[in-house]
């Protein structure tokens, strides 16, 4: 299995591989932590999560950085508001980031550096800029990077920036996306602004300085790829390349990967368009957060999605019916010959599955066979009185393992999640935002559910169906729906 992937940088679908033949070097651009992370910042993590897991499937060893950005103008701004310090404010910040993660069934990379972490390197590489003359301080004691000395300039985004005007600056973190600017490599500071007393002089560093510097540390000056979202294209990746390069000599990344954008219900989100969520907002409304990753991982990377509620109520049934059918097998009766279709629908799905995320990470197209198997298997089950060979339920099963191992939505740990949400939302003083039917179900707690159907299961066996059909309906009010098997009863949570 060789991964292809499309390179941004070279405009073709290439093979990702380690240069060095044994780990393939990756950055990620992270979080900056000035609030919590929304929705079209996860479909960009999940989507790098995707491909780390692939490459990993494939059986290529990953030395894998996503930094968190904890020194921003905002970030500077916010804090200044709340009358904290840097680290005070963005700890909370951080720590929900890597909750999220978590919650979200993310990996966690081998390095996450922190910006102010790296202050010290950032300095370095911005003399070495000064030295070569293409780094110039102004009369505040701010430090910009010279584009028009970086003749290649806008090869990553295809802008074409001839006659670019020497010494024009921009000193925000934010600017319009097709502003030809001078960038700051390390800002003077304003009057009582948090600062670093260094050998450049007081300030602190510019944003793109600080992935450059840390991708490098841990890198090397030269690795095998970078990803982000499309939004971070350009500037902010076009000016990583014409910093770095003209820092070391060499190419800085060799493939660029970039997630594209997200729309919510058709619209760009924005808390002005109230269209602005959370992973929070959202398990707060009562979605389940394994339906929230399976959806924002169900399109493509490099195809625009649009998130809606109605793909969220049908991601949250997607995944029930592959846990339910996961479940079944390993409760069928294993007895006879192995069915020679069975096997060859098994191994046709394992290609299928395969070929899809070899091809640019295809996760619609890798998704349809798993599907098209389950609806095999379970006619060939309902047929046989939910019977098969205990080779082929060994295969299926091994082959929902390797699905899972790229998809990571079998595993249960909805209510959990849930849970811990209700717990937060609660601390924050925002326990209000919970919908109804979620805090009535999740009001009852596991023990109290088992209680339930046990006493309903002694009902039945007594003959007192009138109390069996009350606990039914009972838990049904609380989202807990009861399924009678020939072995035995489970429960599972709406």
């Amino acid at each position: 299995m060789t991964l292809q992937l499309f390179n941004t940088l070279s405009g073709t679908t290439e093979a990702v591989l380690p240069a060095d033949g044994a780990a393939l070097r990756m950055y990620a651009c992270g979080p900056t932590v000035y609030d919590y992370g929304h929705i079209g910042n996860f479909r960009t993590f999940l989507h790098v999560d995707i491909l780390r897991r692939t490459l990993l499937l494939a059986g290529v060893r990953v030395n894998h950085v996503m930094n968190i950005t904890d020194v921003d103008d905002k970030i500077i701004r916010n804090a200044a508001e709340a009358k904290l310090s840097l680290d005070e404010y963005t700890a909370k910040y951080t720590q929900s980031f890597l909750e999220d993660l978590d919650a979200l069934g993310i990996q966690r990379p081998e390095h996450m550096p922190r910006a102010t972490e790296h202050i010290n390197e950032m300095v370095k590489l911005i003399e070495t800029l000064a030295n070569r003359g293409l780094a110039y301080k102004t009369e505040d004691g701010s430090w910009y990077f010279s584009i028009a000395k970086f003749p290649t300039y806008g090869q990553l985004s295809k802008k074409d920036f001839e006659g670019i005007e020497d010494g024009a600056r921009v000193d925000v973190d934010e600017y319009e996306k097709d502003t030809v600017r001078d960038f700051a490599l390390w800002k003077a500071p304003k009057p009582g602004e948090h600062h670093w007393d260094t050998a450049l002089g007081p300030g602190r560093p510019g944003w793109h300085i600080e992935c450059s510097a840390m991708a490098m540390q841990i890198l090397g000056p030269s690795f095998d790829l970078h990803a982000g979202g499309e939004d971070l294209m350009f500037p902010h990746h076009e000016n990583e390349i014409a910093q770095s390069e003209c820092a070391t000599g060499v190419q800085f990344a060799r493939h660029w990967m970039h997630v594209r954008f997200l729309l919510v219900e058709g619209k760009k989100m924005s808390k002005s368009e109230g269209n602005f969520y959370t992973l929070r907002d959202l398990l707060l409304k009562g979605y389940k957060v394994s339906a929230i990753r399976y959806l924002l991982v169900s399109v493509p990377y490099h195809h625009q999605m649009n998130f809606t509620f109605d793909g969220l109520t049908d991601a949250t049934v997607a995944v029930e019916k592959l846990r339910t059918f996961h479940t079944r097998l390993t409760t069928v009766a294993r007895t006879g010959a192995d069915s020679t279709k069975w096997s060859e629908r098994v191994a046709q799905a394992d290609a299928e599955f395969t070929t899809a995320l070899e091809d640019d990470l295809n996760t619609a197209r890798a998704l349809a066979p798993i599907f098209e198997l389950l609806r095999f298997c379970n006619g060939h089950l309902d047929k046989t009185g939910n019977t098969a060979s205990a080779g082929d339920i060994a295969a299926t099963l091994a082959l929902l393992e390797k699905f899972d191992s790229i998809f990571a939505i079998l595993e249960d740990r909805d209510a959990e999640t849930t849970r811990t949400a209700l717990a937060w939302a609660e601390a924050e003083g925002r326990a209000g935002e919970a919908s109804a039917d979620l805090v009535s179900s999740m009001a009852f707690t596991d023990a109290a559910i088992d209680a339930l159907v046990a006493e309903r299961t002694e009902a039945k066996k007594t003959r007192n169906f009138a109390r069996a059909d009350a606990i039914r309906k009972e838990l049904a009010e609380k989202n807990i729906l009861i399924e009678d098997s020939k072995d035995g009863v489970r429960w599972k949570r709406r």
